[in-house]
C-alpha cells in the first residue's frame, strides 16, 4: 500500500529554535523521505526542506513589555500560519520554543485532530505553574530539553519526555580533544577577518575572550553596551586582552559593529566582530578557541558548558519586564549551568549588577588560575550529569507517542463510530517507523 505524505507544520520563533527545528527535521527526514514541511524557520530549517511562510525574525520579540507593541503583527502572523496549515492539511504541528505564540496556534489545531507537540517546555518549573492547564489543552506531547522539567508534567499526568538538548549530540567532540592553541590557530587561519585582526598580535595575546551579547536585536542593544563598558575597564588592567564576537549572520555583524564603532579607538582595536557563513557552528569554534566566554543568558551558556569553557553571564531586561518576572520566577538563577547544577557555579550579573565595574572585576577574578579551575571542574561535573539523564531522541519520541495516541483513537473509532483525522495509510507508515 502506498503511504500518503506526512504533512508537518513546524514553527521556530528565534535563532536557537531554528537549530532545534533543523535537528528534528533531519532526524525525521532520515526516517522518511516524503515529509512535507510547512511553517516558519530560519536558514537551517530551510536547508532541511522548509519553505518559510515569512521570516523567522518576525516572531523574535524580546520581553513582556516589548511584545505589546508587536501584538497586532503577531496576531496577523498567527492567522497567516493557521490559513497555510489548513490549506496544507497538516497531520502534526511542532512548535519549537516560543510558547506564547506556538501554544496559541496549537490550541486552535488540536481540536481539529492535528497531533500537537511543544518542543521546549515553557518554564512552568520556574514560574506560573498554572500554565500547565493551557499546555495540556494545546498539546498531545511536550518535549523537554532538561530533566528538571519533567516532575511538573508527572504531577499532572501529561505526556512529556526529556529528549535532551541537541547540542549534546551535535557539539564537535574533536574541539574538546584538540589543544586550545591549535583550536585558536585553526580558527584564525580559516577566517580572513581574524587573520587581519591577529596579524601583528597573535603571540602577544594574554587571554582571548569570546563575547556573545545575544541573537536578538533587543538583546544586543541592551546588553552589548554594558559588556563594552566592562571591556574598556579590562583593557586598562591588561591591554593585551583580545575579544572576539561571533555573530549569527551578516546583519547582526553590522548591528554589533555599529555599536562598537561609537567607542574609543583602544576598544575598537581590541575586538574582532566576525561572521563566517562557511562554518555553520562558527560561534562554537570561537568559544572553543577562547579562554573564557562573556555572554548573555540563553542557549549559549549550555554551549559554553558543553565546550568546557568558563563563563560570566550578563543580562539586562526592560526594567518593567524584570520587575514583573522577579515577582513570578521561583528559581534563583538565569544561566542554564547554574539551573542544572542547582548552584551558582557561574557568576551571573543581572540588571543593576551588570555594570562595567562589576563585569571587569568578575572577569579578572575568573581568570585567576584557582577560580578558573574550580569553575571548569563544576562545569564538567554538571555536563556529565546532564548527559546521563538525556537519553531519548526527539523524532522517535514523537513517533512513539503519536503511535500510542492514534492507536487509542483508532480503538475509540471502532467503539464509537467516529471518524479519525489520521488515515489508515498513516497508521501503516507508523508501523514502518516502528520497524525501523
Amino acid at each position: 500500500m502506498t503511504c500518503s505524505p506526512l504533512v508537518i507544520g513546524i514553527v521556530a520563533g528565534e535563532v536557537s529554535g531554528d537549530s532545534l527545528g533543523a535537528d528534528f527535521m533531519k532526524q525525521m527526514n532520515n526516517l522518511r523521505d516524503d515529509i512535507i514541511w510547512v511553517g516558519v524557520g530560519g536558514a537551517k530549517m530551510q536547508a532541511q526542506g522548509l519553505q518559510s511562510i515569512f521570516p523567522l525574525s518576525r516572531l523574535a520579540v524580546m520581553g513582556l513589555v516589548e511584545v505589546v507593541s508587536q501584538l497586532p503583527d503577531l496576531l496577523k502572523a498567527r492567522q497567516e500560519l493557521l490559513t497555510a496549515f489548513k490549506a496544507a492539511s497538516i497531520d502534526w504541528f511542532i512548535g519549537i520554543d516560543a510558547p506564547d505564540f506556538n501554544l496559541r496556534v496549537a490550541k486552535k489545531l488540536k481540536p481539529q485532530g492535528v497531533f500537537c507537540v511543544q518542543y521546549v517546555s515553557p518554564s512552568i518549573w520556574a514560574w506560573r505553574e498554572s500554565r500547565i492547564h493551557n499546555i495540556m489543552a494545546a498539546t498531545n506531547l511536550v518535549l523537554c530539553l532538561f530533566p528538571f522539567e519533567l516532575p511538573v508534567y508527572e504531577r499532572y499526568n501529561h505526556p512529556a519526555i526529556c529528549v535532551g538538548h541537541p547540542l549534546l549530540r551535535t557539539i564537535d567532540q574533536t574541539l574538546l580533544e584538540t589543544p586550545i592553541n591549535q583550536r585558536r590557530s585553526e580558527l584564525v587561519w580559516h577566517n580572513d577577518g581574524l587573520q587581519q585582526f591577529f596579524i601583528d598580535r597573535f603571540d602577544e595575546v594574554s587571554q582571548l575572550i569570546c563575547v556573545m551579547p545575544g541573537s536578538r536585536r533587543g538583546e544586543i542593544t541592551a546588553i552589548l553596551p554594558l559588556m563594552l563598558d566592562g571591556i574598556q575597564r579590562l583593557l586598562l588592567l591588561d591591554p593585551k586582552l583580545c575579544f572576539i564576537i561571533p555573530t549569527v549572520d551578516q546583519n547582526h555583524q553590522y548591528i554589533v559593529q555599529d555599536v562598537i564603532d561609537k567607542r574609543s579607538e583602544q576598544l575598537r582595536a581590541a575586538i574582532a566582530v566576525v561572521y563566517d557563513e562557511s562554518q555553520p557552528a562558527f560561534s562554537q569554534l570561537a568559544m572553543a578557541a577562547s579562554d573564557m566566554v562573556m555572554l548573555a543568558s540563553g542557549t549559549a551558556t549550555l554551549e559554553a558548558m558543553l565546550l568546557e569553557r568558563p563563563m560570566v553571564v550578563i543580562y539586562q531586561l526592560n526594567q518593567l519586564t524584570y520587575q514583573i518576572a522577579k515577582r513570578l520566577v521561583k528559581v534563583p538563577y538565569v544561566g542554564l549551568p547554574n539551573i542544572l547544577a542547582d548552584s551558582a557555579i557561574v557568576p551571573e550579573l543581572i540588571q543593576e549588577q551588570a555594570s562595567g565595574d562589576n563585569i571587569c572585576r568578575t572577569v579578572m577574578r575568573l581568570l585567576q588560575p584557582r577560580a578558573y579551575a574550580e569553575q571548569l571542574k563544576a562545569l564538567i561535573d554538571t555536563k556529565y550529569a546532564l548527559q546521563q539523564q538525556s537519553n531519548h531522541d526527539p523524532a522517535h519520541s514523537v513517533i512513539e507517542q503519536w503511535f500510542i495516541q492514534n492507536r487509542a483513537s483508532h480503538q475509540n473509532h471502532d467503539f464509537n463510530g467516529q471518524d479519525g483525522h489520521v488515515s489508515q495509510e498513516n497508521y501503516d507508515s507508523q508501523d514502518n517507523y516502528q520497524a525501523q
